[in-house]
């Protein structure tokens, strides 16, 4: 039941004996179950304690920038005399340090070695788990806070659907006390004289109240508005557009009118739209330079025309149709347009496979496919080129 502390135990001898008889005397204390603290600087005695077991090193941390003791204790971890980091923050000159460190046998340098690697690990280490429990910490506090935020919603989400209970509760409740009191009229009504004009103003009356009434319950659906108003001079044949009201993509296909109305062409569908339901989509406009000779017979780029990404082909007989495509394909390929578009309509099918068969023998043509929901289906031919 003793308790026996040694400071710097064997220390006044020869290392190798010293080392050797304090472990021994550490096993005999050892053996007998006495509880034992020793202070060392033998690597033989940290090495000991590392392989043995019921016996554990621990050390004081030291900051040797500093030169000042931290006073933590550190368990499960050997000690480090760090000697030379001291002496050269002393000032003592680097090649007696050198020197000195030629003169330690290849075995205590590796075990320094491995010590100054656990240090440095530790700290690696220690740094890491403080900086794992501060993003804990502010996890916690953001899931709190999430949850008290997903509480108030529930509050008010219980509140409001509560609320438009209870009103549309009343409304229906006023709407059939006031049908209640139009039957006992009509029943007045057949039982006395009827007055026409007295029955058709009940009758608007209950009407109108029902309308309210079916106001109040109806939840208004808000109409999508365009990013900007537009006006006859903002519309050009050929705008690309998007109609809100069907959120569908088309092809202005006539100017409007003196009342705003004009014609989109959304894939094979053809629709009388107003200009307030339009929006204008940004889409790059590609161009073409055509060639023309000059008197001298020199050749010069005359005025860019633009190719759209559509042809539109209803209406056409086949050799119209494959006559026209055929010119509008080589610009498109000289345009550096990837796909096109090709509307022909479904019809008896006799214009598509018209189209079809002459697309199968244009060597710049990659492939082709029928369009899929929302680009036309059946009724447009989507082609791409050949890069």
């Amino acid at each position: 039941h003793s308790l026996v502390l040694f400071d710097e135990l064997c220390s006044g001898t020869d290392p190798t004996e010293g080392a050797a008889l304090a472990i021994s005397i550490l096993s005999y204390l050892h053996e007998r179950g006495i509880r034992t603290m020793a202070t060392t600087h033998y690597s033989e005695l940290k090495v000991f304690a590392l392989s043995a077991s019921g016996i554990e090193n621990a050390c004081c941390e030291f900051d040797v920038e500093t030169l000042s003791p931290t006073y933590r204790l550190l368990i499960g971890i050997p000690g480090k005399s760090n000697a030379f980091a001291i002496s050269s923050k002393l000032g003592i000159p680097e090649s007696i340090i050198e020197k000195a460190r030629e003169q330690i046998n290849e075995q205590d340098e590796s075990f320094e070695d491995v010590l100054t690697s656990l240090e440095e690990s530790r700290i690696t280490i220690e740094n890491e788990r403080t900086e794992i429990a501060q993003y804990k910490l502010e996890i916690e506090t953001l899931k709190k806070q999430l949850e008290n935020k997903q509480e108030k919603l529930d509050v008010q989400k219980e509140r409001i659907i509560r609320q438009a209970n209870e009103e549309a509760h009343k409304v229906l409740q006023d709407a059939k006390d006031y049908a209640d009191q139009t039957m006992k009229l009509f029943h007045k009504f057949h039982n006395e004289y009827v007055d026409t004009a007295a029955v058709e103003r009940e009758r608007q009356q209950l009407r109108q109240r029902l309308n309210k009434a079916e106001q109040k319950m109806a939840q208004p659906t808000p109409k999508k508005k365009p990013k900007k108003v537009l006006t006859a001079k903002d519309i050009h044949l050929g705008d690309t557009v998007r109609v809100l009201s069907m959120n569908l993509k088309g092809t202005v296909s006539t100017r409007p009118d003196s009342k705003g109305y004009l014609f989109v062409q959304m894939g094979i569908i053809r629709s009388k739209v107003h200009i307030s339901d339009l929006e204008l989509i940004d889409e790059p406009v590609i161009t073409t330079p055509s060639l023309s000779k000059t008197g001298a017979g020199k050749i010069r780029m005359s005025k860019s025309a633009s190719v759209s990404t559509e042809i539109n082909l209803l209406g056409k007989t086949v050799d119209e149709a494959v006559a026209e495509l055929d010119k509008y394909l080589d610009d498109a390929y000289i345009a550096h347009l990837k796909t096109v578009r090709i509307v022909h309509g479904k019809g008896t099918g006799a214009l598509r496979k018209g189209i079809h068969n002459y697309l199968k023998r244009q060597k710049h043509v990659a492939s082709y496919r029928l369009g899929e929901f929302g680009e036309g289906d059946a009724g447009v031919t989507i082609v791409e080129f050949k890069k």
